[in-house]
C-alpha cells in the first residue's frame, strides 16, 4: 500500500510533536521532584557577638526551650563585670590538698571590664602558687541555666566555672568547665601513659572537661562528659581553637533532679545524668588552681607565675537564668 506525502509529513509531525510533550513533561517532572527536608538542626554560620545577650546563647544558634517555659534573668548570679561587686560575689580562702595552691583574696580582681584570677609565686612558701577562688552569694536549683565567657590562663592549671554546696563526703557539684590549655609536656606524653590512665591531658589545650559529684556520707558519684572545641559545628567561629587563644562561652542546662545538658559557644557539649537526685541549692564558682598529678595536667614552671601573658584567667561576663512558666 502506497502512503501518500501528506500522511507521512502527518506521521513525521505527530512523531515530532510527541517527543516535544515528552521531554516537556519530563523537565515538569524533574521541577516536581520533592526537595530534601529542611533540617531544623542545621547550625548556620554565625559570629559570637551576634547571640542574643538576654537569652542563653544556644537560644540564638538552636532554641532548644520548650514552648511553654521561658527564661527569666537572675541579676544577683549575672555581671558584666563593671566593677567587684560585694553584693553578689566573696572569696573563700580552703586550700586544695597536696598541691602547692593557697587562696587569697588579692589574687582577684575586676580589671577593663573582666573578673581576674591571677596566679603569683610565693618563693618562700611551700604552697608558692597564690590565686584566687570567687563565690556567687545566691545559691540556685533546678530549671536553670548558667554560662560565661571565659579566657583562661596559658600556666599549666585549671581554670574552672563550676557549681557547689557541701563538703568532700556531703556535696552536690556541677563542674561547667574545668580546663588546662598548657599541660606540661611530660604529662602530655601519651607515650609513657597506661591504656586506662584517667583524663587526656594531651587534649587539654581544646578539650571542655564536664562533670558532677554527688556525695552523700562520704561515698560519692561521678560522671563526665568531656566535650572539645575541635568538636563544634563548621559554623561556629570557635571551633578548634584552645582556651587560651579566645573567649569560649561554657554553659550549663540543670534541666531537673538528675539531668544537666553542658554547652560550648551556643552548641549543645554533652549530657550527664545521674543516678541519684541532686538535693541542694547550688552557687556559682570560678577558681584558678594547679597539681603535680599528671590526670590533671601536672606543675607549670614557677617562672610562669611571674609572667603577666600567661598567669590570669579572665571572665568577661557571667548570667544565670531560671525557666519559669509563661
Amino acid at each position: 500500500m502506497k502512503i501518500s506525502i501528506k500522511t507521512k509529513l502527518f506521521l513525521v509531525c505527530s512523531i515530532v510533536i510527541a517527543l516535544i510533550a515528552c521531554s516537556s513533561n519530563s523537565n515538569d517532572m524533574e521541577e516536581e521532584e520533592p526537595k530534601d527536608p529542611i533540617d531544623e538542626n542545621k547550625i548556620e554560620p554565625f559570629e559570637l557577638s551576634d547571640l542574643d545577650p538576654n537569652l542563653p546563647s544556644f537560644v540564638s544558634v538552636i532554641n532548644t526551650t520548650p514552648d511553654d517555659m521561658q527564661w527569666v534573668k537572675v541579676e544577683a548570679m549575672s555581671d558584666e563585670f563593671d566593677s567587684w561587686d560585694d553584693d553578689k560575689w566573696f572569696n573563700s580562702f580552703w586550700n586544695y590538698g597536696n598541691t602547692p595552691v593557697s587562696m587569697r583574696s588579692e589574687n582577684s580582681s575586676v580589671v577593663d571590664g573582666k573578673l581576674c584570677i591571677k596566679a603569683t609565686l610565693d618563693e618562700n612558701s611551700q604552697l608558692w602558687f597564690r590565686t584566687a577562688r570567687v563565690h556567687s552569694k545566691t545559691q540556685i536549683s533546678y530549671p536553670m541555666y548558667t554560662e560565661c565567657s571565659m579566657k583562661t590562663s596559658s600556666l599549666s592549671a585549671f581554670n574552672t566555672f563550676w557549681m557547689n554546696n557541701g563538703d568532700i563526703d556531703d556535696r552536690d557539684e556541677i563542674d561547667i568547665v574545668e580546663s588546662n590549655a598548657n599541660p606540661t609536656p611530660e604529662c602530655s606524653d601519651q607515650t609513657n601513659k597506661p591504656s586506662n590512665f584517667p583524663w587526656t591531658p594531651w587534649d587539654f589545650p581544646t578539650q571542655m572537661n564536664s562533670q558532677y559529684f554527688i556525695a552523700k556520707g562520704g561515698v560519692t558519684e561521678r560522671h563526665e562528659d568531656n566535650f572539645d572545641t575541635r568538636m563544634l559545628s563548621d559554623a561556629n567561629p570557635n571551633k578548634g581553637k584552645t582556651w587560651d587563644e579566645t573567649y569560649h562561652i561554657v554553659g550549663a542546662w540543670w534541666k531537673n533532679a538528675r539531668t544537666v545538658q553542658f554547652y560550648l559557644n551556643g552548641e549543645e557539649a554533652g549530657e550527664v545524668i545521674t543516678g541519684q537526685n541532686f538535693t541542694r541549692e547550688l552557687e556559682l564558682i570560678f577558681d584558678l588552681w594547679t597539681s603535680e598529678e599528671c590526670y590533671l595536667g601536672g606543675l607549670p614552671q614557677k617562672e610562669e607565675l611571674n609572667d603577666d601573658s600567661k598567669n590570669t584567667m579572665r571572665v568577661d561576663w557571667v548570667r544565670t537564668w531560671k525557666l519559669e512558666e509563661k
